[in-house]
């Protein structure tokens, strides 16, 4: 019990670096997936042929691949180590939060559209009849549309969180890459990695406790309206 206690507070010194990761990612990934979801609604000319191939990209390969290329492909190039980009593609931790946040992006902007497909076409309507401009018209549909969408984007940051762990791949001193580091010098395997699923799990049903009362809170209001 006390090698659990021990390798527990060892763990939790990455936690400060899982949540940047994890946050910076999810906040990316939704300006990603507003953009993307915006172009995909109002089928813009040529744009929109390019969000359907980023979203068929990203969909279709794992994230650890995604990892790899973007820390490790750029290297490739001398033009891109001899330009202004290069001081940001060589950091770990801002590969790791880019290609997070471009992967949750895609995922959260199916979501997005699924929803917003949901949403009845006369609210649209009443929305043009007003004189809203296109923005304030998609606003107005997301708003409806996230009180639907709340389920299914929790699901998303959970993965997001887990999916987290992957940065320890890129040299990164995360929970999983102190986890991975204290592994390799005790050779503790069952125990450290035991404790590190422990501390995942647990935030894990933090995170999904707190969705449950927004849900609750939303379709509250929903039938109040």
């Amino acid at each position: 019990m006390t090698k659990w206690i021990e390798y527990a507070y060892t763990l939790l010194d990455g936690l400060q670096v899982t949540l940047l990761i994890t946050g910076s990612g999810l906040l990316l990934g939704l300006l990603i997936a507003l953009v993307l979801t915006w172009i995909l609604d109002k089928r813009v000319p040529v744009l929109h042929w390019l969000a359907e191939g980023y979203l068929l990209l990203i969909t279709g390969t794992p994230l650890l691949v995604q990892i790899f290329l973007i820390y490790y492909g750029p290297a490739q190039f001398d033009w891109i180590k001899q330009s202004w980009a290069w001081q940001y593609l060589r950091e770990p931790l801002f590969c790791a939060i880019l290609a997070l946040g471009m992967n949750a992006g895609a995922y959260t902007c199916r979501l997005f559209k699924g929803a917003l497909d949901a949403v009845p076409k006369g609210e649209t309507l009443a929305c043009r009849a007003l004189g809203m401009s296109e923005w304030q018209t998609l606003s107005v549909k997301l708003r409806h549309a996230m009180r639907r969408v709340i389920p299914a984007y929790s699901n998303e940051v959970v993965l997001v969180l887990k999916g987290s762990s992957l940065a320890s791949t890129i040299s990164i001193m995360d929970i999983m890459g102190l986890a991975q580091r204290i592994n390799g010098q005790t050779y503790d395997t069952l125990t450290v990695f035991g404790v590190a699923g422990a501390i995942y799990l647990l935030m894990n049903s933090l995170l999904t406790w707190l969705f449950r009362l927004l849900e609750r809170r939303a379709l509250a209001f929903q039938q109040q309206g």
